[in-house]
């Protein structure tokens, strides 16, 4: 019987541990951090080993995952695998459906060091945007295979148009890099005719 404790509130990432656990496939711990690194980081955050194998314990109390011990080839330790039970299934596509969709929260670090640019070298300030840049690009390509791997896979239909969003975001990204780094360039231009 679950433990009605840890039915709800789950946090979060409880929430993304169990939609991974919802594609129909007995992971492991490793599973999950693999494919939530190519799939949620885009868009949310990956959570760390640590943190997906605390959620697959409540899941477990919960009665929403269950797991099993498979054997592994000599010398090598035994995987312990999860899979969605029936309620956790049922639990997160009601949590899909009707939990409030919360609005996207900007923590953005090279925002924050442009909005104190004033205490910066404008050389800095230049290297910060240029570091976030190569950043964006690099997520933007990811993003692109990732999404070329996920293609072929039915179930992951929805997870492909993540990653097509997450291309979209992180070119745009990449471009407003671009325009604020000129405008950077205009900006230090301005105070240094002031000094």
């Amino acid at each position: 019987m679950a433990d009605d404790t840890d039915r709800r509130p789950l946090p979060a990432t409880g929430w993304a541990v169990l939609g991974l656990l919802s594609f129909g496939e007995e992971l492991s711990g490793y599973d999950l951090k693999k494919w939530s690194d190519r799939s949620l980081r885009f868009f949310y955050w990956s959570p760390s080993f640590s943190q997906i194998y605390s959620e697959l314990k409540r899941l477990e109390r919960a009665g929403y995952a269950s797991s099993r011990t498979v054997a592994q080839e000599t010398g090598t330790r035994d995987k312990r695998v999860y899979r969605i039970t029936a309620e956790g299934l049922e639990a997160v596509r009601a949590w899909a459906r009707e939990a409030p969709v919360d609005p996207p929260v900007l923590k953005h670090g090279p925002m924050l060091r442009l909005w104190l640019g004033h205490l910066l070298e404008p050389e800095q300030m230049r290297e910060v945007l240029l570091r976030h840049r190569e950043f964006a690009q690099d997520m933007h390509d990811r993003a692109v295979a990732d999404a070329e791997l996920a293609r072929d896979e039915p179930a992951w239909a929805y997870p492909a148009l993540t990653l097509k969003w997450a291309e979209r975001y992180y070119a745009s990204e990449r471009d407003l890099t671009a325009a604020m780094l000129a405008d950077v360039e205009a900006a230090a231009g301005r105070t240094s005719d002031r000094a």
